[in-house]
């Protein structure tokens, strides 16, 4: 009977040691198995693109089985040609891009926003204190025709003017010249962001409008293809799986987040790395659902050269279903579990 008893010990032991090696040489495998390797890309050295950068540094694509090379373009044009050519997997492109190029033909795809809003502001002289005031005036914006230029015109026609008719836009290059020509006197208004906004509150000037408050047009997106999530959903989905938790580590890693921005953009001032930092946390979306309600702006800003957009629904550009899935499964909810 001891006989017996050693036999099937023995037995057992041999089991588990032939379980052990099949179980190590997976995981062997699944340790060796390359990185899928994609392209991401970068739309301007602005804080704007923190996240990838994030996702980055982290190793959180790397996490998710993703090599990740991100590529720096030339606003959405340029990234939403280079998408549907092949050479990006996936970039951030304004949501008019996306149903411009759709209505010629396009299947681009918006997966995810990041951001809801702009972060611009009309910045005046201090005798301007409302809206009204700018009849007459003269104001900078980038270039006649740009996001700024459109949103800045949108958002005082619902203050009532007409600002085709009754005020002077002039261009001018980067929100530092901008800043620069209202100092000197040459404009009474400008098109800035941060961190030219605070210089120019240094200088005496102040904040009329600021365009995240005022209206919605969502950014700093995740679009690819519908042919890329036809073919290769499983990589779509570990993307959105990336940002969605790089966007959780910015929020969670303070110090980590600094560094990084100051690496990428080569910025060692502290309050303009703190302030960009203030400024992201509240904006970039936990659950960054692609947005489909209040969408005015962005339907008028399309229509402008496409007035077939109108019959067109926001779904019909976009894909809720990897934000959901991540959403519904609870991922999101665990990677703030913990903090505060």
């Amino acid at each position: 009977m001891v006989q017996k008893f050693a036999r099937n010990i023995l037995s057992a032991m041999l089991l588990l040691s032939t379980i052990f090696v099949f179980v190590a040489e997976g995981y062997s495998q699944a340790q060796e198995k390359p990185l899928k390797k994609i392209r991401w890309g970068v739309t301007s050295m602005s804080a704007s693109q923190w996240i990838p950068w994030i996702a980055k540094d982290a190793k959180i694509y790397e996490k998710n089985g993703l090599d990740v090379e991100l590529i720096l373009l030339k606003g959405s044009g340029q990234t939403s040609v280079a998408i549907l050519g092949g050479s990006l997997f996936a970039a951030p492109v304004a949501l008019p891009t996306v149903m411009l190029a759709d209505l010629s033909g396009a299947d681009l795809v918006n997966v995810a926003h990041t951001v809801p809003g702009v972060q611009s502001k009309l910045l005046v002289k201090p005798e301007i204190k409302r809206p009204e005031d700018l009849k007459g005036k003269k104001i900078a914006t980038s270039s006649l025709g740009s996001l700024g230029d459109f949103l800045f015109k949108y958002i005082l026609r619902k203050h009532g003017l007409d600002p085709n008719r009754e005020i002077t836009w002039l261009s001018i290059g980067t929100p530092q010249e901008r800043l620069q020509a209202l100092a000197s006197g040459a404009v009474d208004a400008a098109d800035v962001s941060y961190p030219t906004d605070v210089q120019g509150a240094r200088m005496g000037f102040r904040t009329l409008i600021d365009a995240r408050k005022e209206v919605v047009y969502p950014s700093m997106s995740v679009v690819t293809r519908r042919k890329t999530i036809q073919e290769d959903r499983d990589t779509v989905l570990r993307m959105v799986r990336s940002h969605v938790e790089a966007i959780a580590y910015f929020k969670t890693h303070k110090d980590f987040s600094l560094k990084v921005l100051s690496k990428y953009l080569k910025v060692n001032d502290r309050e303009i790395l703190e302030g960009s930092y203030e400024i992201f946390k509240q904006d970039f979306i936990s659950v960054p659902y692609p947005i489909m309600q209040g969408l005015e702006a962005t339907y008028d800003y399309v229509a402008g050269t496409r007035p077939e957009i109108r019959g067109r629904k926001p779904e019909e550009f976009m894909d809720p279903s990897f934000i959901g899935e991540l959403d519904k499964s609870g991922f999101i909810k665990r990677l703030y579990e913990g903090s505060r």
